[in-house]
């Protein structure tokens, strides 16, 4: 007979790269980062991101930065 373990009931939002659809919470740009807090998530635009990163970065769970993609286009 064989046991198995149970299966947890919480399930992960997917992480997904940020697209044109995300748009920044405080102007409304496109988001290049997204911060998980306890309470939710807040996406900001490359500006904001970098405004409130000291005041945020502390009590954040996760913050995922992709406004190097922002270098890139100019490169490109």
């Amino acid at each position: 007979m064989s046991q198995n373990a149970p299966r947890s009931t919480v399930e992960l939002e997917p992480r997904h790269e940020l697209t044109s659809h995300d748009r920044c919470d405080s102007c409304g740009a496109q988001a290049y980062v997204r911060v998980t807090m306890a309470s939710g998530q807040l996406l900001f635009c490359g500006h904001h991101g970098a405004k409130f990163k000291e005041k945020l970065s502390a009590s954040a769970l996760e913050w995922h930065d992709e406004s190097s993609r922002l270098i890139e286009n100019d490169r490109a």
